[in-house]
């Protein structure tokens, strides 16, 4: 993964055109993501922000598959979730924040879900929106995903993840020290 500077990147011609092709055939092979919606009017707000269309890149490079899953009238912004069926291959065997990676002092992961998202430019999904992801499709049905955590239950040494098994969304809590290779994290972004 490409890490995050004070100023981010931007995207070459070429990239920018690869990212907003895959984008547009993901939109459109899943409308049911994003009813009511029109792709140019999303790719309009993507072209005029050269570091949310960076955040996607990396979204995609990790395997997140990030697509709209919805529209905020207040804000005026169109929002993303990682859509890959399974939590992105690029973001796991991590654990939660960079609290708990400096707490272990044997077999530390490589980073944390907290890190690599803030790197990113983008946010964990909230239990909440993990939940809405879950009405759009089956996800997570292998692995699980860190999920933003209450500061109560993180100052105890503890973190949340949800997963779906037997076709209902579970929330799980875990020690935020811990990580394993099937768990890591998924994000979103408001364009």
């Amino acid at each position: 993964m490409r890490k995050s500077s004070a100023e981010k990147p931007k995207l070459s011609a070429a990239e920018q055109a690869t990212l907003l092709h895959t984008l547009q055939t993901r939109f459109e092979k899943n409308m049911a993501r994003h009813k009511g919606l029109d792709w140019a009017a999303v790719e309009k707000k993507l072209k005029a922000d050269s570091a949310k269309l960076w955040s996607l890149q990396i979204m995609e490079e990790t395997g997140g598959e990030p697509d709209v899953v919805g529209y905020d009238k207040k804000t005026d912004e169109y929002i993303f979730y990682d859509c890959s069926p399974e939590t992105p291959a690029g973001r796991r065997n991590i654990c939660y924040d960079r609290e708990a990676l400096d707490s272990r002092k044997e077999h530390k992961p490589a980073d944390s879900a907290v890190d690599m998202a803030d790197a990113m430019g983008i946010a964990l999904l909230t239990e909440e929106e993990y939940r809405s992801l879950q009405e759009l499709g089956k996800f997570d049905l292998k692995t699980s995903s860190w999920v933003a955590t209450p500061a109560p239950i993180r100052k105890l040494g503890g973190a949340l993840f949800c997963d779906r098994r037997y076709d209902h969304v579970f929330l799980y809590h875990n020690g935020a020290s811990s990580y394993y290779a099937v768990r890591g994290f998924r994000g979103s972004l408001k364009v």
